[in-house]
């Protein structure tokens, strides 16, 4: 049986070793892993929410 999520704050903070980048030919935001590997792109035009931001 599933449980509900701990009361509180949850993770503070930004995510550590990981940044994203924005894609402008796509217009969409990509994340990278702490060796610069890609790892995931938003479906949306949304920024990924606690990871640092790479202009």
């Amino acid at each position: 049986m599933a449980t509900n999520p701990p009361k509180g704050a949850g993770r503070v903070g930004a995510v550590k070793h990981r940044d994203q980048v924005f894609n402008p030919k796509n217009n969409r935001w990509t994340k990278r892993d702490g060796e610069g590997k890609f790892m995931d792109q938003k479906d949306d035009k949304r920024p990924f929410k606690g990871v640092r931001k790479i202009d």
